[in-house]
């Protein structure tokens, strides 16, 4: 029903709102509303009673109430869809609460946090299609015991779309499929020993299970030509990049480098483990290979497809050397729990079929329409920050004057938006950052907001960084 058109519906929703504090009836009712988002006593996706039902509750105007969830609409805290009523709008995550970490990401309407793809932009109608005819063709073997190695259908394909897009050189006997790259490197660290050396800018989530293994990290400074890989001495008996695109500063490691760190890995019977993060994705430059091709018995490649396709399919693999694989195989065990047999099949048929690379070409696009709007909007209303990292992947960093990130963070939050700080991706022991001298700066995905959202949160992140540049 739509709203307000039928008494059950009317009967069905209770909302309990207090309508205290100065103002009008329409500001106090936006003001107990968002805030019942922001504390998270309305859940994402709660459907909120029809305007006649609340008005009667709260005995105010009808129009009262209609104004507040149309501001409240435009504001990006509810979401309002003919027949589906009016509702609480997805956010970025559960609000904090007594005893939560202190780094709990408050929920705010405008999500501009790295690393998600729009949820909306999955391909359902192509990925069904390949589901069919994946359970179509199955063999009876495909729903027992699975190979701890993962499908062949799926290896087999991986290894063609690997050597045809990123230069690798495999077969399906190197590789493994896992749930994605945090299990990829769970796995290593049984069969890579520590120290690793580690870019000293990258997730804080992968140094943590690294330490949680009871792997020891050494950062390696990185600049606008990557990690200096030339650091890197005897000690480490691993090293682990982001040679497509360093994350989170951006660029692709320097020619120069990349063979520097497979002589690296020769001379020294170490690994390098390249972390394939956002290779697909690139706009302003011809592509680059994977870091394996120069070495495949001292690379392993580690890829997954949750920026590509979605988190939620849980499934990414590893391309191993030869001397890698029954290690790897046997710390898996020999029943695989991770991957669903039936989605890697759906997989491969999606990879056979060309689908893949249709929604690749297609995301690529639409990223690097998000990706220019993003820096003509902050070029043009806010000429004090830098952009950079803008060559791939999905997100950008927005460097800022120094001392004024944390301000910046605060603001931000002020304004709606959830943006995370550069300092936060820094290895705790790293020395300096980009360059020399560590970097104040935001780094600013523009993959998830649903494009009706995406011009409200540039806005806010303007409004948010004139706040403290001016």
């Amino acid at each position: 029903m739509s709203e307000g058109s039928g008494v059950a519906e009317v009967l069905g929703v209770d909302l309990h709102l207090e309508l205290t504090g100065a103002g009008s009836r329409r500001a106090v009712l936006i003001r107990a509303l968002r805030e019942a988002v922001r504390s998270g006593r309305l859940a994402a996706g709660t459907r909120l009673p029809p305007y006649r039902s609340l008005a009667a509750d709260l005995g105010v105007a009808r129009n009262t109430v209609a104004d507040a969830y149309a501001e409240l609409v435009a504001e990006g805290w509810l979401t309002s869809r003919q027949g589906s009523g009016t509702r609480v709008a997805e956010r970025v995550a559960a609000p904090e609460v007594e005893g939560a970490p202190r780094d709990t990401v408050r929920a705010l309407p405008y999500d501009l946090v790295q690393g998600k793809p729009d949820p909306a932009a999955f391909p359902r109608t192509a990925w069904l299609a390949s589901a069919r005819r994946a359970l179509t063709a199955a063999p009876h073997d495909a729903f027992g015991i699975g190979d701890p190695r993962g499908r062949v259908e799926l290896r087999r394909e991986l290894a063609a779309y690997l050597a045809r897009v990123r230069g690798v050189r495999t077969g399906p006997d190197r590789i493994v499929v896992c749930s994605g790259a945090a299990h990829a490197l769970r796995l290593l660290t049984r069969v890579v020993p520590g120290p690793w050396a580690v870019e000293a800018y990258g997730l804080p989530f992968h140094r943590g299970l690294l330490a949680e293994a009871g792997v020891r990290t050494v950062p390696v400074a990185v600049d606008e030509e990557g990690a200096r890989v030339g650091d890197i001495r005897r000690g480490p008996c691993a090293v682990l990049l982001t040679p497509a695109h360093q994350f989170p500063t951006g660029g692709p490691l320097h020619h120069e480098r990349r063979a520097a760190a497979v002589d690296w890995a020769r001379t020294t019977g170490g690994f390098v483990l390249e972390d394939d993060y956002d290779g697909e994705f690139r706009y302003d430059r011809r592509p680059v290979g994977a870091l394996q091709g120069l070495g495949p018995e001292r690379v392993v490649l580690v890829g997954s497809v949750s920026k590509s396709l979605s988190p939620a399919l849980r499934i990414g693999w590893m391309v191993l050397p030869g001397g890698l694989v029954d290690g790897v195989v046997a710390a898996k065990g020999a029943r695989e729990p991770y991957s669903s047999a039936t989605e890697q099949l759906t997989l491969a048929a999606f990879l056979a079929s060309g689908a893949y690379d249709r929604h690749v070409r297609r995301m690529r696009r639409r990223h690097r329409e998000r990706r220019d709007r993003l820096v003509r909007v902050l070029t043009e209303r806010v000429p004090e920050v830098r952009v950079t990292g803008i060559a791939a992947g999905l997100h950008a960093v927005v460097e800022l004057p120094p001392g004024t990130e944390g301000a910046a963070l605060t603001a931000a939050e002020r304004h709606g938006v959830a943006v995370e700080g550069l300092s936060g991706y820094r290895h705790p022991d790293a020395v300096g950052g980009v360059g020399e001298h560590g970097v104040d700066g935001l780094v600013v995905g523009y993959a998830t907001p649903p494009e009706r959202l995406y011009g409200g949160a540039l806005d806010a992140l303007c409004k948010a960084l004139g706040s403290v540049l001016r």
